[in-house]
């Protein structure tokens, strides 16, 4: 299912988007599963190879900022999880070195049941579909090439199972190209 919805956003980007109404495209390498105070171990481990495409800023959205849409997709190269989605970042900052958060939602192929042999915990995901919080630190490069040092967070934050939540995080670096 991760592939064909992966697939449908490749296929469908260029034809939904003109152009001229393009930001940038973005791709980066993560290390997954990174251990901090917002995930518990999901026994996943691996790199991510994460690939999206930012859209312009809306202008009809000024009153939070002029967002910028975006669709992204992740690809665990240790069999763990992969997720593709959308959602909306905001880029903070006019000069050199910005700051990007955003927030989106995701769909993955991770287990719908998963347990810790250990311990007994639950290390599912809890629900299909996860939100995905993210933050960046960039600078540009170039006119048109950028580096950002991010992290993306995928999980349901309680929202579907009060007990049981335990979120990936990812961090990692990406280049960004500006497309015009």
């Amino acid at each position: 299912m991760l592939r064909r919805l992966i697939v449908t956003f490749a296929l469908a980007l260029p034809l939904a988007v003109a152009p001229a109404q393009a930001q940038e495209i973005f791709g980066g390498v993560y290390v997954h599963a990174v251990d901090t105070p917002l995930s518990l171990d999901t026994g996943e481990h691996g790199t991510d190879i994460e690939a999206g495409y930012r859209f312009a800023p809306i202008e009809g959205l000024s009153a939070i900022g002029k967002p910028s849409p975006y669709v992204i997709a992740s690809v665990n190269t240790g069999g763990g999880t992969s997720f593709a989605g959308a959602g909306l970042s905001w880029k903070i900052g006019k000069g050199r070195v910005y700051v990007r958060p955003g927030i989106g939602l995701v769909v993955h192929n991770a287990p719908s049941y998963r347990a810790d042999a250990v311990t007994g915990y639950r290390t599912d995901l809890g629900s299909r579909v996860l939100f995905e919080p993210e933050l960046a630190i960039g600078t540009r490069l170039t006119p048109r090439l950028g580096i950002e040092a991010s992290w993306v967070h995928v999980s349901h934050a309680r929202l579907f199972n009060s007990q049981q939540n335990p979120g990936i995080d990812m961090i990692g670096l990406r280049l960004t190209y500006a497309i015009n």
